[in-house]
């Protein structure tokens, strides 16, 4: 069962940076090297997914409309001096007790977890310009927003309003099952 538009809220949603990590190391744990370009698409997929089968959303900051896909700002900057190359380190987070940058870590209930798991695990096995195609598909959440009618104005935003009312239809050729 999918939710209905207009019912999500970001309780308990992550720091995508955490999440990041969680995908990286699920990936380091299969061989899988993945460029910061792919790791925008699979924490953005590992989002619709978690919207759409567990009815809340994953990351608690909206995704923006760049380019090359949907991206979290911050998680760009964390690893854009990686370029195409396989990221090798974790994205850090400011320990809110310290005041120290630590990794960013997030704490998955079972079902999370499990969920996270499935997609990384399908969606770290496509090439990044694969996973790009897949979040461009057209009249998707991104190409709306990017394709809105006026100027390309970078730092769009991506409703998850829009996520599920695209992704509740058309999910079934996108992947796991």
């Amino acid at each position: 069962m999918h939710p209905k538009v207009g019912v999500v809220t970001n309780s308990m949603a992550f720091d995508g940076r955490a999440i990041a990590n969680y995908i990286l190391d699920r990936c380091d744990q299969h061989g899988r090297p993945v460029t910061n370009l792919a790791l925008q698409k699979i924490v953005y997929f590992c989002h619709v997914w978690t919207l759409l089968e567990l009815e809340k959303p994953l990351i608690k900051h909206r995704f923006e409309a760049w380019q090359h896909g949907p991206v979290l700002q911050y998680l760009y900057q964390e690893f854009k001096q990686y370029d195409r190359e396989p990221i090798t380190r974790r994205a850090l987070a400011i320990d809110l007790c310290t005041g120290k940058k630590v990794v960013a870590r997030c704490s998955l209930d079972e079902a999370t977890g499990r969920l996270l798991d499935q997609v990384i695990d399908f969606y770290s096995q496509l090439g990044a310009g694969y996973l790009v195609d897949l979040s461009h598909v057209s009249g998707g959440p991104w190409d709306s927003v990017w394709n809105h009618g006026g100027s390309i104005n970078p730092g769009m935003k991506i409703d998850n309003d829009e996520i599920i009312a695209f992704y509740s239809k058309a999910m079934p050729q996108f992947g796991i099952q």
